[in-house]
């Protein structure tokens, strides 16, 4: 059975046996031909050699084009293989083994090219990974960094009032001290949140829930909230909003953080008697938001550094907001958002911008 395999009519060693075989019985046909001729010795010679030759060049075409060629193939298409080139497979056919082998090598190929694609997907995966994992130890690292750092100021008036308290006999000092403990750990309970729901925006741990709303009964509610005090507070505010409905579609529990967090900021900027200014419009598709307050401006080398969290200019009389405005330029970052702040001739706005849904 095996000898019967490897002598089949379609292997090499078979066509070489038969061809082989096949060149003798000519040759030895086609001397005796030739003695036969009516020719002399000589002539009969020379036509016997020129058949010799013909034969000898046929033989040579033959086994170039079954065997020279088909192994130049394959060994070409193997160099390329080993140098991880998988864009030009072997052509060579048949049933013998070199088509055998070419099937075998276009096989293997596209193997190694899906085992190379699935090994880059997942080397590209785990450097993805390994960067995410990198940047939430930097993360850790900054908040607890930020939090110890900020800590310290409300630590150390607690800590202060705390002593001050136990050698404090007076009924109402002990009271104001009490309540000036309680403030201090409710700013470092405020503190603390804010810097953890920060980080978990930035590192993707909370996603936002858009919902489709009206934003000027949003800004009305919102700024009546946050201003209601107004007439006991020193300023004059202003609103120049729109009297119809605008929907806009966005996350509305994160757009009243960023409406908190520069309408705060605006009022806590705004000079003795100034102005505090609220501005919506439409334009192009988009509703237009800003925030003024009349006061100091900043200064134009920092306006680009206000949105970094904790970032403080001691130098400038503009009041940071520690990480009020970090987490309005996250959240609208998020949503693709056009925002940005600049200084006005007596004064600072805030402004944003949200697409008009229908």
């Amino acid at each position: 059975m095996k000898n019967s395999k490897k002598l089949a009519i379609h292997s090499i060693r078979k066509k070489i046996l038969i061809a082989s075989k096949v060149t003798g019985a000519i040759l030895i046909i086609s001397y005796i031909i030739a003695t036969k001729l009516p020719f002399s010795q000589d002539t009969s010679l020379f036509i016997w050699t020129l058949f010799l030759a013909l034969l000898v060049l046929t033989i040579d075409f033959l086994m170039s084009r079954f065997i020279t060629r088909p192994v130049d193939s394959l060994v070409g298409t193997a160099e390329k293989m080993a140098g991880l080139d998988f864009s030009s497979p072997c052509r060579v056919t048949g049933d013998d083994e070199f088509g055998k082998l070419a099937v075998s090598l276009n096989s293997m190929a596209e193997n190694l090219q899906k085992a190379l694609k699935e090994l880059e997907t997942a080397n590209r995966q785990l450097a993805k990974d390994v960067e995410k994992e990198r940047f939430l130890l930097e993360e850790r690292k900054e908040l607890a960094d930020n939090i110890s750092h900020e800590m310290k100021t409300p630590l150390g008036i607690i800590r202060a009032y705390a002593e001050g308290l136990q050698d404090e006999n007076d009924r109402e000092k002990r009271r104001k001290y009490s309540e000036i403990m309680i403030a201090e750990t409710e700013r470092m309970s405020d503190l603390i949140t804010t810097l953890l729901d920060l980080s978990a925006l930035e590192t993707g741990a909370k996603e936002l829930t858009p919902e489709r709303f009206d934003f000027v009964e949003f800004l009305e509610t919102v700024a009546g909230r946050l201003l209601s005090d107004e007439l006991e507070a020193d300023l004059e505010l202003r609103y120049e909003l729109p009297e119809h409905k605008i929907f806009v579609y966005t996350d509305k529990l994160r757009m009243e953080q960023v409406l908190n967090n520069l309408i705060l900021n605006a009022k806590k900027n705004v000079c003795p008697g100034g102005i505090l200014k609220l501005c919506l419009w439409e334009e192009k598709g988009s509703l237009h938001f800003s925030v003024y307050n009349q006061g100091c401006t900043i200064p134009q080398e920092n306006l680009d550094k206000i949105w970094i969290k904790f970032y403080r200019d001691d130098n400038s009389q503009y009041k940071g907001s520690g990480l009020g405005l970090a987490i309005v330029a996250q959240i609208l970052s998020m949503q693709g958002l056009n925002f940005g702040v600049q200084n006005l001739s007596d004064g600072v706005q805030f402004y944003f911008s949200v697409p008009i849904v229908s």
